[in-house]
């Protein structure tokens, strides 16, 4: 296996842990929002802290989160950011507007990454880039309301911002590995959430459902994203990533019986061809030699 078709596998797996969040969020009883956010972060920490200890050892985990450095703090940092961001933002617009601004998050890595490391973005990437962008709004078309919140939307692009800074950044800096960084992201988050909301208290059966939200939807989707990125180009990385809001409605469907919309249908299917073809020309076009380690877009 290569070093870019692992890492497409593990940024895939990511996207495919992440699209399930919806469909455990609508097992909980539980109606405010922040102490979600709380025992999710939590629980996430606690799973990625518990991987490093086990997967590294108690001194080389500490030792890691020595050697993160500015890089590292910048990841931890945005991803506390879009995290916290994406649970005030919806209380001042819809899903779907943040759905639709999200969708641009690897049109602006695309950006980032050619503008301070000269990361090539072909044509064919560009035009996928392109067709994901048009099928999330094709998705979220009947809810988009069309009006603008500049608290909530500003925060939508917020969030698209620092999440398409901290792919960027994890990408060119490989040689860090971001497990600490995203485990204090996590915990930043749970900080702050703790300080807004209402109660800790919840039932026996949503506390079982916040583990599995906050270790497996959270905590193992960051694991394998910051270990797949590092390995592929940023603006791919962040088209994989898009694969999320395709899937997120199937789940829901299958587990809920709640069928989606033809528009819904329509766009998802819209994504998924987008990045089947992407993926097709980008594995025929792969060298043969498996040592290569840099791959451009």
């Amino acid at each position: 296996m290569t070093p870019k078709t692992k890492g497409t596998a593990l940024v895939v797996s990511s996207a495919l842990l992440w699209s399930i969040g919806g469909t455990i969020a609508r097992f909980l009883s539980v109606t405010d929002s922040w102490t979600i956010v709380f025992w999710r972060s939590l629980f996430a920490a606690l799973f990625l802290l518990i991987f490093m200890l086990v997967n590294d050892g108690p001194k080389e985990t500490a030792a890691m989160f020595r050697r993160m450095g500015w890089a590292g703090w910048a990841v931890a940092v945005c991803f506390a950011i879009a995290s916290t961001s994406f649970v005030v933002a919806m209380g001042y617009t819809t899903i779907a507007n943040i759905l639709l601004i999200q969708a641009g998050v690897p049109l602006i890595a695309a950006l980032l990454a050619w503008i301070f490391f000269r990361e090539k973005v072909t044509t064919p990437t560009m035009l996928a880039i392109a067709a994901v962008i048009a099928g999330v709004g094709v998705m979220v078309s009947e809810s988009f309301n069309g009006k603008v919140s500049p608290i909530g939307d500003g925060l939508a692009v917020v969030i698209a911002v620092v999440f398409a800074i901290a792919t960027v950044i994890s990408r060119h800096h490989s040689e860090v590995r971001m497990m600490p960084a995203v485990c204090l992201a996590t915990t930043i988050a749970a900080l702050f959430a703790s300080t807004q909301l209402a109660s800790f208290a919840v039932s026996k059966t949503d506390f079982g459902l916040l583990i599995l939200f906050g270790a497996v939807n959270l905590g193992a989707g960051l694991a394998v994203f910051t270990m797949g990125v590092r390995l592929i180009p940023a603006a791919f990385a962040a088209l994989l990533g898009t694969l999320e809001p395709a899937l997120g409605p199937i789940w829901v469907w299958l587990v809920h019986g709640e069928v989606p919309s033809s528009r819904t249908i329509i766009g998802g299917a819209v994504v998924f061809v987008a990045l089947f073809i992407h993926l097709f020309l980008e594995w025929r076009r792969q060298p043969e030699d498996h040592s290569e380690q840099v791959f451009t877009v």
